[in-house]
């Protein structure tokens, strides 16, 4: 059963901004998941060969920090990973983080991150996130009311991006289990392989992602959207660094173990989307949060299984819901196209939740 907003925030708490730079060389943009005042547990697995992070190792179930209060996501490669400095400085100001001196408010906020290849795609190189653009980010994460909806497409951390040869961006969904818990992904799909089958143009991940009938294309329309991207892409010439980033949230009280695999085993849902996928020029990078509100049923040492699943599969819509959000722009000199300017919208497309 799909919540209200099918998106990251119907896990009441979590709080979701983005900042977004285009024009004037910049194609990027930084996204900020804010969690409930107190933080929620928190964990990550890494899979990609070329991930650029800050503060993980702090989220290892066998170091100190127990909750985080916010994971920014965020465009500029390595360079990007300053946009967290301004996230760490708007908690600090909110006196949210870990007590680490004597008085009130002398906090130190961990503040995990995690970052997408995305460098000169709006045609300047150092045209990239920094502390202001975090800053902005938790800002508007924080102006959000409880449970709003959550902006996909070309917005945040994925202003810049690309799946393959296509755009990609932000994608979100979310269910409610039978139990009564929810659970919620968040995306930046910006994968080295491609989310289209090469042979139909379908997308691989509407196979497993549990949203209607899979959206065949023409053999004419294949055909046609094959020829017009093969010409863009000579013409763009290659970008080949890339990174998938995904947040899988649950009101479930988990233990940060507990919570470190449903970040490993979501990694299946970039699986099913994208391939190839975890390649040496990916960093692909999976975070979960679970913020304490419903336990998991004591009686039942195999509890945690449906969200093992639901979160790997929410991780594959969102994905989905990625690509069919972007939008093609023109930016740098290149041309990147999107996969509905190609095939067109999926049927029924605007029965689905907020864009």
């Amino acid at each position: 059963m799909t919540t209200r907003n099918d998106a990251l925030t119907d896990v009441p708490g979590l709080r979701v901004g983005h900042a977004t730079r285009i024009g004037g060389g910049h194609l990027t943009g930084t996204t900020v998941v804010l969690a409930p005042e107190g933080g929620a547990v928190t964990a990550v697995d890494v899979r990609g060969g070329g991930p650029g992070t800050r503060e993980t190792d702090a989220l290892d179930p066998r170091n100190l920090v127990q909750r985080i209060e916010a994971i920014v996501l965020t465009g500029g490669s390595a360079f990007g990973l300053d946009s967290a400095s301004g996230v760490m400085a708007w908690l600090e100001d909110q006196g949210r983080g870990v007590p680490a001196g004597t008085r009130p408010g002398e906090v130190v906020p961990v503040v995990p991150a995690a970052c997408v290849f995305d460098l000169g795609r709006g045609g300047d190189w150092r045209a990239r996130p920094d502390a202001a653009t975090g800053r902005e980010a938790v800002e508007a994460a924080a102006a959000t009311g409880p449970g709003s909806p959550v902006q996909e497409g070309n917005i945040g951390a994925g202003t810049g991006a690309l799946v393959g040869k296509l755009r990609g961006g932000i994608g979100t969904a979310s269910t409610v289990l039978d139990s009564g818990i929810t659970v919620a992904a968040l995306v930046v799909a910006n994968a080295a392989g491609s989310a289209v089958d090469p042979a139909t143009g379908a997308l691989y991940g509407e196979f497993f992602a549990e949203q209607g009938p899979v959206t065949y294309p023409t053999p004419r329309t294949h055909e046609a959207a094959a020829e017009r991207l093969a010409k863009v892409t000579e013409a763009n010439g290659a970008q080949p660094l890339n990174t998938t980033l995904a947040v899988v949230a649950t009101d479930a009280d988990l233990t940060r173990a507990q919570a470190q695999k449903v970040a490993g085993t979501a990694h299946d849902g970039i699986a099913r989307a994208v391939r190839p996928v975890h390649l040496l020029n990916d960093g692909d990078t999976v975070f979960a949060m679970a913020t304490g509100e419903r336990p998991l049923d004591a009686a039942n040492p195999l509890a945690l299984n449906e969200v093992l699943a639901a979160g790997a599969d929410l991780v594959t819509r969102a994905i989905v819901r990625a690509v069919r959000a972007a939008e093609t722009v023109s930016a740098g000199g290149r041309t990147h196209l999107s996969y509905e300017d190609l095939y067109g919208a999926r049927p029924g497309a605007a029965q689905q939740g907020p864009a």
